[in-house]
């Protein structure tokens, strides 16, 4: 659907490493997507590609590119997009390319510097979402943001997203859900003083929180915050895997 989250990528420095640790700790099978001229895995839930993963190259690297998650949003036009985002402030990191047959799409990121992709896919025949809340899908997109309230007024003008339900909380401030169209996607706040950075981040989903936060720790990654129940009942922690990328578990239970 356009406007919506619907692809998820791990940039990462070591592919092997990563997909072991992703499929010890969400459950994950892997394959490679056998894209022409490039390495492409394909991290599968139900048989089905949820995410994607790439390694990061020396010249990646070079270009300030680190371990980390990205996500894809849904667009008619990826050309026009990147105008429009740009005359609203936001500035494009890669201009628009194509993998035939597949998606046409452009690294951005927002005015206050949270990168992501616009893209639309060019499949004839893709696969039926998932149900919501199916293990190994991504259950909630997340930005924290330096203002959240003129990050919001730059993805509305954008995407057409529409405020949903908002959280206080208390001296953290506000929690803003958001949607595009139906049932909210995601939420964003200001981020704390002590990240340096905007950015955006993802939930995956785990039956139970517990073991997914053991999982995280035995496979070697980091947890960051958590676990904690949050508005709604669900269960979630904030994580870091071994390669320096962070990410999020989300389930319906303890």
């Amino acid at each position: 659907m356009t406007s919506q989250f619907f692809w998820h990528e791990l940039m990462t420095s070591d592919t092997k490493a990563a997909q072991k640790f992703y499929s010890d700790v969400v459950g994950w099978t892997a394959e490679d997507s056998g894209a022409p001229g490039m390495e492409y895995t394909l991290f599968n839930t139900k048989g089905q590609g949820v995410c994607g993963m790439l390694q990061i190259t020396p010249d990646m690297a070079g270009h300030g590119a680190r371990p980390g998650w990205l996500g894809y949003i849904s667009v008619d036009d990826v050309d026009q997009t990147l105008s429009h985002l740009k005359q609203e402030g936001g500035k494009a990191y890669m201009g628009a390319q194509e993998v035939p047959g597949i998606i046409r799409f452009a690294m951005v990121a927002d005015p206050q510097g949270a990168p992501f992709y616009v893209a639309k896919g060019l499949r004839t025949d893709p696969p039926a979402p998932l149900p919501i809340g199916t293990p190994g899908t991504v259950g909630w997109n997340e930005l924290m943001a330096a203002d959240w309230q003129s990050a919001f007024a730059f993805y509305e003008k954008l995407f057409g997203w529409t405020k949903d339900q908002p959280h206080d909380m208390g001296p953290m401030g506000i929690y803003q859900l958001f949607a595009a169209g139906g049932p909210a996607i995601g939420g964003m706040m200001n981020k704390p003083a002590t990240l340096p950075v905007s950015f955006w981040g993802y939930y995956f989903n785990v039956p139970a929180i517990d073991a997914g936060t053991a999982r995280i720790t035995a496979s070697g990654g980091k947890v960051l915050n958590g676990p904690m129940q949050v508005p709604g009942g669900q269960w979630v922690v904030q994580a870091m895997d071994p390669q320096g990328a962070a990410f999020n578990l989300v389930a319906p239970q303890r």
